[in-house]
């Protein structure tokens, strides 16, 4: 049977199947790999920075076939995945333009006599573990600064986006990346644990559950290799006492719905200040409603379904299990019937530390308003999550939300406004959310061997 399919989420129809490969398969490319890597990072920047502007480039020229796959593939509407495969550009064009400043030298200030500087340099050959929920951007976010570095890269996609992964592989080798230097593996979770261990891989780069980062790190740990995990988020969402609430809500809304409410950094836990719960709610809860499951082909649809009937029975069972623990249902939502995994959005409150939604996290379009008497509590329960991936914060003092940035243990704050990627903007989470930054500066650094050069007089 194969473990890599493409099943459409709109229908629940199996489209194409694709094999994994055999472990004589996974020798020969880590060899391949190895070797391509030796010659890559000898490649002058100049030439790794042009590949990288012909990447963007691609990106942009087959925006409509790319946004296409990701809509059959996983249920994405449309417009949205047009709007994924336009960062993808944005993100391969940032790290082309800025690597010749990230990668130069950095003189140092020493004590003794002589010179010293600092050399960012690649590490060698390094393994993605990519999601599904951006089959793109997630994997750009990663092989675009790696790239341009010099690094080689091995990277195993989900199993549900084999097409996306495929259209990865077929851009990048139109664009001049040579063979060898980035490969995509159709591998097993098994095979996968052997690449990681094998000591041609110098580092790992995970995006997924706490499982899998539990897992990936204990192994990378074991075999002394770099790590990057961006894990899950309950994202809280604090509003204190907005200037405008009709637009607070609709930023609610969109913070949480967004692609279905599959997105890490998706506003998941909506803290509100008692003396504006009331108008909030009403606000919030009509906003969501604008929010109907519709064909994510269409052009005017801004819900699709679920990626899988897996995923929509997981957050069905999450959602019936706070309803009868005492959770009250403010929008009542849930599996839609008929073909596809589409899932109605629901809006929760009254929901107690003895239930599983108040620690788990709940990847789909299901919201969570808890009522607070003052900010201090506010602060006090957006902290109380397991998880450190992204905060919002709404309110009219700006100054005084600043100073609150220090109090949230998060690896993301943002005031008035709802988790925004961008190329310079460091991604990434503290707790349980994982270890490590993506994009900006900092992402380019992660696997980058920051080596000393001393001349002593």
């Amino acid at each position: 049977m194969s473990y890599y399919q493409t099943v459409n989420p709109a229908t629940g129809t199996v489209e194409e199947e694709f094999e994994t490969l055999s472990d004589d398969d996974v020798e020969q490319l880590l060899a391949d790999a190895d070797t391509a890597y030796r010659g890559w990072r000898r490649a002058p920047l100049a030439s790794r920075r042009e590949v990288g502007s012909r990447i963007a480039a691609l990106f942009r020229e087959r925006s409509e076939a790319l946004a296409a796959i990701l809509t059959t593939e996983m249920g994405k509407p449309i417009v949205q995945a047009r709007g994924e495969v336009a960062i993808c550009a944005a993100i391969f064009d940032y790290f082309a333009d800025n690597a010749e400043k990230f990668l130069a030298d950095e003189p140092l200030e020493i004590m003794g006599g002589g010179e010293a500087w600092v050399r960012t340099e690649p590490i060698g050959v390094l393994l993605g573990i990519m999601p599904w929920n951006f089959p793109y951007y997630q994997a750009a976010r990663f092989i675009a600064p790696n790239l341009v570095l010099g690094n080689g890269i091995v990277l195993k996609h989900a199993r549900n986006c084999p097409r996306a992964a495929l259209a990865i592989v077929e851009l990048l080798r139109d664009a001049g990346v040579p063979d060898g230097v980035y490969t995509n593996v159709f591998a097993t979770n098994e095979q996968v644990a052997d690449i990681l261990a094998d000591p041609r891989i110098q580092g790992v780069s995970l995006t997924g559950s706490e499982r899998a980062g539990s897992a990936v790190g204990e192994i990378a740990g074991r075999h002394m290799k770099k790590y990057v995990l961006e894990l899950g988020g309950s994202d809280p969402f604090i509003v204190v006492d907005p200037a405008d609430m009709a637009a607070t809500a609709k930023a609610a809304a969109l913070g949480r719905m967004n692609n279905a409410g599959q997105v890490c950094t998706a506003s998941k836990r909506f803290i509100v200040l008692d003396d504006v719960y009331d108008d909030f709610v009403t606000q919030f809860v009509s906003a969501v409603q604008e929010f109907t499951p519709g064909d994510p082909a269409s052009e005017s649809t801004t819900l699709g379904p679920l990626s899988s009937d897996t995923a929509a029975d997981d957050l069905q069972q999450q959602l019936d299990e706070a309803v009868a623990a005492g959770a009250t249902l403010l929008l009542d939502g849930g599996r839609v019937e008929g073909p596809g995994s589409y899932f109605a959005p629901a809006v929760l409150t009254d929901v107690t530390p003895a239930m599983r939604a108040y620690r788990e996290e709940l990847f789909g379009p299901v919201a969570i308003v808890y009522r607070v008497a003052d900010f201090d509590e506010a602060i006090a329960l957006a902290n109380e999550s397991p998880y450190g991936l992204a905060a919002s914060i709404f309110g009219r003092d700006e100054h005084a939300l600043q100073e609150s940035a220090a109090a949230l243990d998060y690896g993301m704050v943002w005031i008035n406004g709802i988790s925004r990627s961008a190329p310079d903007l460091p991604f990434g989470g503290v707790k349980r959310s994982g270890v490590g930054r993506e994009l900006s500066r900092y992402g380019m650094y992660e696997f980058a061997n920051k080596k000393l050069v001393r001349i002593p007089r």
